[in-house]
Order: structure tokens, then C-alpha cells, then sequence
């Protein structure tokens, strides 16, 4: 702070100006110059504000805001960009500091969350969503219902070729791992087109860690990475 002090001075003092002078003798006069008098009190009371300011730190309610703006109407993350998702994955970051120290014990992971992002779009969706899915396949919805006590239904809808509504869904238990992991198993898949369905596959298993849960959105980190945003529906 010294050297801010001293640079500020550069800028409003002359070099001749000193700023201890010389305590003046007994026979001495000491003229003193009205307009140095003004520009050295200048000095002084921008080096009393610089310090005086305080350092304002955003809140999780600006940074809530942030994360929604940057995913929402993004196909699930798809239509962003490498630059875009790294700021999505900046916020999350910081988010972070302000998570419940037990998040799986927190009540407000239950409820409907609509899949806003994901850090690897083709995640929720499997090959449905993948480049070469999407050329046939449109996403019209995702969404995860958490259920208490350990029940956790996935669902996503996909319209075919812009006529056709097809849904898959998965019915998975959760199990807490620890206090911020959880392990869901799912049953095996069911396809639904009108009123025909197949379950078809097997059983899968996810792991997935809360590192964020408000009454607006939860954010998850699987166990390979992949960031996940979920907006209360």
C-alpha cells in the first residue's frame, strides 16, 4: 500500500515537492503554498478511500443468476461453445464455497429438476443425443424426479423427425455413498412411443456428487468428470 501511496503522489505532486520536510530553524520563515496544500490533501484522501473501500464478493444468489443465464435454451449445453463451457464450469467452481457441508442429507435434493446442462451433452440422452442421434432425434425435455425416500426417475422426451414423441425413462434406487456422494441403479430402460412401450437393455449404475443445492438449482459432478446443472422445476 506504501508503494500505491507513493505512486499516487507521482501523479499529483511535483518532483521538488517533499513530503518531510526539513523542521524549519528558529529564525526561519516557512512559506507555505495554498495550491501544494490542496494537491498534497488530494493525495491523502485518495490513499485514505483506496484503502478504506471495501472488496465486495459476489453472493450465491448473483451467482445462481449467472449459472442460469449462461445454460438455459442451450439444447442441454449443446449449443455452447469450448470458451462458454469453461465459464459455465468457472461459476460452478465457485459455487462450490457455498454448498451445505452434507448436501445428501439436505432436503431440498428432493423434488422435479429439469437437466439444463451438461458438461458432455451426449450424458443424459445416451445416443439419442449423440451428433449422429440429433440429426433424427430432437430433445423436447429431460428431466430427473428425486423422490424420497431413494427413488430417482429420469425421463427424457425426443421428438422423431418433428412428428413423433418418443420417451425414454429410468426408475433408479439412490444410495449415499458418503455426505456428498450417491450411487443411483437403474432398472432396465422403457421406450414409450403412444401407447406402446419395451423395456429393452439392462441395468446401469451412475455416481454422482452434490456440490451444490439451493431451492432453484442442484449441480452434480459424476464420477467421470461431467458437470451437471438441474434447474427446479
Amino acid at each position: 500500500m506504501a508503494a500505491a501511496s507513493a505512486s499516487a503522489a507521482s501523479l499529483f505532486l511535483p518532483s521538488s515537492f517533499k513530503l518531510n520536510p526539513i523542521p524549519p530553524t528558529r529564525n526561519s520563515v516557512t512559506l507555505r503554498s495554498p495550491h501544494r496544500n490542496r494537491r498534497y490533501n488530494a493525495v491523502r484522501l485518495a490513499a485514505s478511500l483506496s484503502v478504506s473501500k471495501p472488496y465486495v464478493r459476489t453472493g450465491p444468489d448473483d451467482l445462481v443468476s449467472s449459472m442460469l443465464s449462461k445454460v438455459v435454451q442451450t439444447d442441454g449445453g449443446v449449443l455452447l461453445k469450448k470458451e462458454e463451457h469453461k465459464e459455465v464450469a468457472e461459476v460452478a467452481q465457485e459455487l462450490q464455497k457455498y454448498c451445505v457441508s452434507e448436501p445428501v442429507k439436505c432436503p431440498l435434493i428432493f423434488g422435479e429438476w429439469d437437466v439444463v446442462y451438461c458438461s458432455r451433452p451426449t450424458s443424459p440422452g445416451g445416443g439419442y443425443r449423440s451428433a449422429f442421434g440429433r440429426l433424427f432425434f430432437n430433445t423436447k425435455q429431460m428431466i430427473q424426479v428425486v423422490e424420497a425416500p431413494d427413488i430417482v426417475r429420469n425421463k427424457v422426451v425426443l421428438s422423431v423427425l418433428g412428428f413423433l414423441d418418443v420417451e425414454v425413462s429410468l426408475k433408479g434406487k439412490l444410495k449415499a455413498l458418503d455426505s456428498e456422494w450417491i450411487q443411483v441403479i437403474f432398472e432396465a430402460p422403457k421406450l414409450k412411443v403412444g401407447s406402446w412401450q419395451v423395456q429393452y437393455g439392462g441395468q446401469s449404475e451412475v455416481k454422482l456428487k452434490i456440490t451444490y443445492v439451493d431451492d432453484k438449482i442442484r449441480l452434480g459432478l459424476g464420477s467421470r468428470g461431467s458437470l451437471f446443472v438441474f434447474k427446479r422445476i
